[in-house]
């Protein structure tokens, strides 16, 4: 996963992102307006390969150096979308986050009923590279649920299951705890992460999802993170997942510095599906 620029070029708009200016679309949208030169020359479309010796301009000032790409553990908390904006007005992870925080996008994303760990990171490329099963990294999560749990049954899903015409890849569900009549605790371990799997798959089986917590992403792991905190991967462990060798699914581990003070806004509950990840900046 080497994150250099490539020597052929890259699209001015993917350029212009990884520089910490704006999302894509909204590069997009700059050159639409006339605000991007290329080599002195102004552009009106983003269909522009550049290379590093091509000189860049938006609003006459030169593009910032390429930043190196950082990666974020968040805490999500239940009841938030994972969306820069929603239509219904439901509160979002990014209204939550940190005001210091450089504009980020989310690896994936979790449903709003969901909770646990969620990486964010200032490079979309790497967020997209991050999010696709090719990685091999795991989604490891702590699924509560109610209903009559069938080991046999649980044992089945690393065959891969369908349920309802989509075909869901091998996933391991070992029971943690069950207690007649109750809930019983399941870790569900998988490396599609489609859309709603686990309680899709879990409603399959019979049982009903009443609490979900991702507890790991890869290498990258919930640990004792605060409900709602923020805090920033190493240099060197992003370095070493994301350098010139391809990432390495069993390792763990994350920084330890000082987790990033909280909003202070008080979470909402709400209820429905997350919407695709999103880009984040402060004003």
């Amino acid at each position: 996963m080497n994150d250099a620029p490539s020597q052929e070029g890259e699209r001015i708009a993917k350029v212009m992102a990884r520089a910490g200016l704006c999302s894509r679309r909204e590069a997009e949208r700059w050159i639409a307006a006339g605000r991007v030169t290329l080599n002195g020359e102004t552009i009106t479309g983003p269909a522009v390969t550049v290379t590093p010796d091509d000189r860049i301009t938006v609003d006459g000032q030169a593009l910032p150096e390429r930043e190196p790409t950082r990666i974020w553990r968040y805490h999500k908390p239940a009841g938030l979308v994972t969306t820069n904006r929603d239509p219904q007005g439901r509160p979002t992870v990014f209204d939550e986050l940190p005001p210091d925080l450089p504009r980020v996008v989310t690896v994936g994303r979790l449903d709003v009923g969901s909770e646990g760990l969620l990486l964010l990171t200032n490079d979309g490329a790497t967020a997209r590279r991050l999010e696709l099963p090719a990685t091999g990294w795991r989604r490891r999560y702590r699924v509560r649920v109610h209903g009559g749990v069938d080991t046999k049954a649980l044992k089945a899903l690393e065959n891969g299951v369908t349920v309802e015409g989509i075909r869901y890849a091998p996933i391991t569900a070992t029971l943690e705890r069950d207690q007649a009549g109750s809930n019983a605790w399941i870790t569900v371990t998988l490396t599609e992460g489609k859309n709603r799997e686990v309680r899709r798959v879990m409603q399959h089986l019979g049982l009903h999802v009443n609490r979900l917590i991702r507890v790991g992403f890869g290498p990258f792991q919930l640990g004792t993170l605060a409900r709602g905190a923020v805090e920033e991967i190493s240099p060197r462990l992003v370095a070493e997942q994301l350098g010139s060798g391809p990432a390495t699914p069993g390792r763990q581990g994350w920084a330890k510095a000082k987790p990033r003070r909280r909003s202070g806004k008080k979470h909402t509950r709400a209820s429905g599906a997350g919407r695709k990840n999103a880009d984040h900046r402060r004003p």
